[in-house]
């Protein structure tokens, strides 16, 4: 969001006054506009109550802190826009409070170029999509695999993952990490069989909401780590799933799960998605399962149009698609 916002910056207005943050996301991209250009920010309800963030000492200068009276030119920013609704609610209370002013409204991503809502998009990215503040919080989350120990709780320490007392001790009072608000589609964890007890207890005294929970079925830590099944589990598991993503704690982890499964992995260690290789044979089998349901999730005729000749042309190669388009528009 941050380089997105910076390459941007010379597309507002001269002479910004005051950058307004639509809750919540939008506060965050009208923090980073306000610290890159030096301008003061609040968020939309305390703007609508005439109240403006104090500056810090470092950044203090005589226009920073001047009262919402003051500022004519004003900036409202959220952090995406899709249908418009959070955008076209803050126009409304705005225009309800009867504040005068010049304002510009934007977001930092968008659907398309342009959206009725908004007078500036910085960056186009389609659906599907997630970004870095929200994927534990996506309505995807319900289609994805998410591993438990380094995403939803710390995971266990040496002196901890001692497969006895320790071990179940840390099961039962594990501390929470990325807080989650959705239904989970998959719990995919290394963690033994014979911990399903203590570890659905702990989901249940954290309100963590799952479909499945997936354990490795193997009698110790010491038969897992002598098989090295980790990383080939949960990719087995989500290669045969329908899963559109796997959420991973560890990076070397997620590099394996992308490789073996033929499909993305999402790693909060580095916020970084693995992607596997787009020729492999696991790559180009669940590119062909997946069609269907990637169809279904794009709106437009011209969008399933372009995803399904993408999907060809991997499937088939450069030659083999021409050759496919070619003997499709020959007569009869």
């Amino acid at each position: 969001m941050n380089d997105a916002i910076v390459s941007n910056l010379h597309r507002l207005p001269r002479d910004v006054d005051l950058v307004v943050g639509v809750p919540r996301s939008g506060v965050l991209a009208a923090t980073l506009v306000s610290l890159a250009a030096n301008i003061p920010m609040t968020d939309l309800d305390s703007f609508l109550e005439g109240r403006v963030y104090t500056s810090g000492i470092t950044k203090r200068r005589a226009a920073l802190d001047r009262k919402v009276s003051d500022m004519r030119k004003v900036l409202v920013i959220d952090d995406s826009i899709a249908g418009g609704n959070a955008m076209r609610d803050a126009r409304a209370r705005i225009k309800g409070a009867g504040i005068e002013a010049d304002y510009t409204f934007a977001a930092v991503f968008g659907l398309e170029p342009e959206h009725q809502e908004t007078d500036l998009v910085f960056e186009v990215v389609p659906h599907p999509r997630m970004f870095q503040w929200n994927f534990m919080h996506h309505k995807f989350l319900a289609q994805c695999c998410v591993d438990i120990d380094g995403v939803l709780c710390l995971d266990p320490t040496e002196a901890e993952n001692d497969d006895g007392p320790a071990y179940e001790k840390f099961l039962s009072e594990a501390r929470p990490l990325h807080a989650v608000t959705r239904k989970i589609g998959w719990l995919v964890t290394s963690r033994l069989e014979k911990y399903r007890g203590l570890t659905e207890a702990w989901l249940a005294k954290h309100e963590i909401k799952y479909d499945k929970l997936i354990m490795l079925d193997l009698p110790s830590k010491a038969e897992r780590q002598r098989l090295g099944a980790h990383g080939s589990f949960k990719a087995d598991f989500y290669r045969k799933s329908d899963a559109i993503l796997f959420i991973e704690s560890e990076h070397a982890q997620a590099l394996r799960i992308a490789k073996l499964s033929g499909k993305p992995v999402l790693c909060v260690e580095t916020h970084m998605v693995s992607f596997p290789d787009a020729l492999s044979l696991p790559a180009l089998g669940q590119a062909a399962r997946n069609l269907p349901a990637r169809l279904r999730q794009i709106n437009s005729q011209e969008g399933r149009k372009s995803a399904a000749k993408t999907i060809a042309r991997a499937l088939l190669g450069a030659r083999g698609y021409e050759t496919l388009k070619n003997r499709v528009k020959r007569p009869a």
